[in-house]
């Protein structure tokens, strides 16, 4: 993805270090547009999130650049790996998917975003751990309860429906 450029956009390149290097293409494009919208939605939370964002962005990028011939082969175990981990992390702590599923077979990627808002949720839940905003902590945990309450319904219902078929 380091890369692949966008047309119209300058060639920016810098290396820092060989393990942190900047490039002007695609993934800064979106790092930037995550940031934005964190800052959109909370601007203290996202601008504590920033240097962690940047610096995975930098140092992503030095690994395209410095990997060697199997990067792409890394990047991509590491990637799968991650995936698993949530998903596993999401049945044993949670005993059900990630809203992420919902959201998506729900074909509510659009409205809710999920992929986009997951790492600064996660961001948010360390800070609200540390005492930040606890009217905002309040304020997410009645969300999520309501969320969590309509989809145990839905199942819930599902699963009526398919038993009253079974007679």
């Amino acid at each position: 993805m380091a890369g692949v450029s966008i047309p119209g956009l300058p060639a920016v390149h810098h290396e820092f270090t060989p393990y942190l290097v900047f490039d002007l293409k695609f993934p800064a494009v979106m790092a930037g547009s995550y940031l934005l919208y964190y800052f959109a939605l909370e601007p203290v939370a996202a601008l504590i999130y920033a240097p962690q964002m940047i610096l995975s962005l930098l140092t992503a990028t030095a690994f395209y650049y410095h990997g060697g011939d199997s990067r792409i082969a890394i990047a991509g175990a590491l990637h799968a790996v991650s995936w698993i981990a949530q998903f596993a992390g999401h049945g044993f702590a949670e005993k059900r998917a990630p809203a992420l599923l919902d959201n998506l077979l729900g074909g509510k990627l659009i409205s809710n975003i999920p992929i986009v808002l997951a790492p600064f949720f996660v961001h948010l839940e360390v800070l609200f751990h540390f005492g930040y905003r606890p009217a905002l902590h309040k304020e997410v945990q009645n969300s999520i309860g309501k969320e969590v309450t309509r989809i145990r319904k839905i199942e819930g219902d599902k699963k009526r429906a398919a038993a009253g078929k079974k007679l």
